[in-house]
């Protein structure tokens, strides 16, 4: 996990926007000479805008718009104390309806450099929160892993395998942050005229840029564990009942995890097939929905469109799913497709 999206499986790249601290804004222009300085000014002027706005959510005291303002504030560089992700996230903690959604957010809340991530804190929270949720469980693989308890790991693959469902909250996070983005307009100098998207474009690259920032769980660990132990017949079991779970999960990684290992695991070829057969519908469903997002980036009505449905709240996958819809994009792959390459 350590703090990132992962790219897993065959999905490389393609699920969201790059996190807006990490990088140029995708929106920056480009071109000779002074192409360089305009994306360092437009950065510069978005992560100001995205202090302006957790600045307005403060105030508030409910906690889906300090989770917002939390996750707004994250890539600011030595914030007020008031606008810092820990006090943000503490306040939104104390509502009643804070739930695992915030506790997930707090994973986040440490020091990668002084190896205290994800927060040990929160991550015992969750494990009284939310006990059948999957993710929870795969999250703490990944660190029993990294500790090489491998015991431990072996109980989390367990009680993962009998979680009810799969949930990261990203869901909730793009809902956090699509309801925050739309408090303060856009300034000008957060995007540039000569595109289409506007002020749109620039609150989608906030909301799903943020979003992708998230917490993951230790897929790689799983899978890797999966494997090697697959002349087990009980780790086999518990990975084969763990792939059904996240294959009806919130997260396309979580679900490619879950088919891979149903194609990798299954005794039956004719279940390893479909198995197949369904990560390639995923990841033409990824790719589509990428190509959307790049769309959105000069198109105000798609723009607008993927905050809309952001706003509606679900999944991580219900809402690529129903972005898919509205455009009129099967979800299943033509007959004879094959994945576009990645570019390295």
């Amino acid at each position: 996990m350590r703090g990132r999206r992962i790219a897993v499986m065959a999905l490389a790249g393609l699920l969201s926007l790059p996190a807006l601290a990490d990088g140029p804004w995708p929106g920056a222009a480009k071109g000779p000479a002074k192409g360089p300085v305009v994306q360092k000014d437009q950065t510069k002027a978005l992560l100001q805008f995205q202090k302006d706005l957790a600045s307005v959510l403060a105030l508030r005291t409910e906690a889906e718009p300090l989770l917002g303002a939390a996750l707004l504030a994250r890539p600011l560089a030595n914030p007020p104390e008031v606008l810092s992700y820990h006090s943000l996230l503490e306040r939104a903690s104390r509502n009643a309806d804070a739930g695992p959604r915030v506790t997930w957010a707090r994973l986040a809340d440490c020091d990668a450099k002084g190896g205290t991530c994800p927060n040990a804190e929160a991550l015992a929270q969750l494990e009284k929160q939310a006990p059948d949720n999957a993710a929870v469980w795969l999250l703490k693989l990944g660190m029993d892993d990294h500790e090489n308890a491998g015991d431990a790991v072996r109980a989390d693959l367990g009680r993962a395998a009998n979680a009810r469902l799969y949930d990261d909250y990203l869901g909730a996070s793009l809902k956090a942050l699509a309801n925050s983005v739309s408090q303060l307009p856009p300034p000008a100098d957060t995007f540039n005229a000569l595109q289409g998207s506007g002020a749109a474009g620039v609150q989608m690259v906030i909301v799903f840029g943020l979003a992708s920032a998230q917490p993951v769980p230790g897929f790689q660990a799983t899978a890797k564990y999966c494997e090697d132990n697959k002349a087990d017949a009980g780790v086999a079991g518990d990975c084969l009942k763990l792939a059904k779970v996240l294959e009806w999960g919130s997260s396309p990684l979580g679900r490619s995890l879950g088919l891979h290992l149903r194609e990798t695991l299954s005794p039956n070829e004719a279940d390893q097939q479909d198995a197949r057969h369904a990560r390639l519908n995923l990841i033409w469903q990824m790719q589509r929905f990428a190509q959307l997002n790049m769309q959105a980036q000069g198109d105000k009505a798609t723009a607008q469109k993927l905050l809309a449905l952001a706003r509606s709240g679900g999944t991580e996958m219900s809402v690529i799913l129903a972005a898919l819809r509205a455009y009129g994009i099967p979800p299943e792959a033509p007959a004879g497709w094959e994945p576009a390459k990645v570019e390295k």
